[in-house]
């Protein structure tokens, strides 16, 4: 039970950093003596100290550390990159316990830092809230075991299931909701919409209303009829623009060629070596009705205020699951699916 609990502090501590640490994982880690937290750290973003040299830091008197246990939500890492491995540092302190929360199945790490540890004489004890821990990297995982990114499909629809009002743009949401999503958009890596929604709405997709990072902004525009002028294309966020014309970078601006035939999985595979870890998918019916039809999904979003009955305009996409949990905002709800089957 202990372990559980210091576990599930590491995962309150990765939390902190959702949306700040790609290409990395979210990791917290808790130093332990004698029941007592001595201390804990966890990772902030790219570049900068894991999880584990930040608790080691807090720690006020080291000698304590070979009588105590280091707890980290996902195991420590075995590589240098901008960092020396944190397993290394872990078996150079000589800790008496690691308990580690989920194995990293990054290629680079899976299983190599806890043997390191082991190899060293100390405990190891893995899969403390594994299921926990996994969840709280669900699109590191994913990115790295699926080779694409964790795809959030996002709509608000009307009590009648239309997404617009006469085909033009019209408020469903209250602002309640609209800062939800926005802190959807800084905790996510990346935003996509197609060539209606952008021509349409004209949408920044940048994070307001909320503090946090812009997320990339993926717009599928095949034959380049959004105009320069338009919102996406300010220098407010990078932005993926794929078509079938052209392959050319400006400042924030990177055009990218794709053909229409596999779309999707050409699409995944060039978010993939783009680093996108996830993706919301704010597009229009047609754009969100490929991904579900395809199977290509892990979460769904829906808004819907069902005071709100339009009489015409575009419907929302086909969509038959059972919400997983829903919630109340206000005269708004939102209605969290998660997928069983996600490719």
């Amino acid at each position: 039970m202990q372990d559980e609990l210091y576990i599930k502090r590491c995962i309150e501590l990765a939390q902190k950093a959702l949306g700040k640490t790609y290409p990395n994982p979210l990791v917290g880690s808790v130093i332990v003596h004698n029941n007592t937290i001595i201390g804990e750290g966890y990772h902030h973003k790219a570049g900068e100290s894991h999880a584990e040299i930040n608790a080691i830091n807090s720690v006020a008197d080291l000698s304590l550390i070979p009588e105590s246990t280091i707890y980290v939500s996902l195991e420590p890492c075995a590589h240098y990159g901008k960092t020396p491995p944190c397993a290394l540092k872990i078996k150079e302190l000589g800790f008496k316990k690691v308990v580690i929360g989920a194995m990293d199945s990054h290629d680079k790490v899976n299983g190599k830092g806890k043997k390191i540890i082991q190899d060293a004489g100390i405990e190891v004890i893995s899969g403390i809230l594994e299921k926990e821990c996994i969840d709280l990297n669900k699109r590191f995982f994913t990115y790295h075991e699926k080779k694409r990114p964790y795809i959030i499909l996002k709509w608000a629809e009307s009590g009648n299931g239309f997404l617009d009002k006469n085909f033009k743009p019209t408020s469903i949401s209250n602002a309640l909701v609209n800062q939800f999503v926005h802190q959807l958009r800084a905790d996510e890596h990346a935003i996509l919409v197609g060539t209606q929604t952008a021509l349409n709405d004209n949408p920044g997709l940048t994070v307001r209303n909320v503090e946090g990072i812009n997320p990339v902004r993926v717009l599928i525009d095949f034959d380049l009829k959004v105009p320069r002028d338009f919102k996406i294309y300010n220098n407010e966020a990078k932005t993926l623009v794929f078509n079938t014309i052209k392959e050319a970078s400006e400042g924030n601006i990177h055009w990218i060629k794709i053909e229409k035939e596999h779309f999707l999985s050409d699409l995944m595979k060039a978010l993939y070596q783009e680093q996108i870890q996830s993706v919301i998918i704010e597009g229009g019916r047609f754009t969100l009705q490929q991904f579900i039809d395809d199977d290509l999904w892990d979460e769904a979003i829906v808004i819907k205020n069902e005071d709100l009955k339009l009489g015409n305009g575009t419907k929302a996409p086909d969509f038959s699951f059972k919400a997983h949990t829903t919630e109340s905002f206000r005269d708004n709800t939102v209605s969290f699916y998660l997928s069983n089957t996600g490719k």
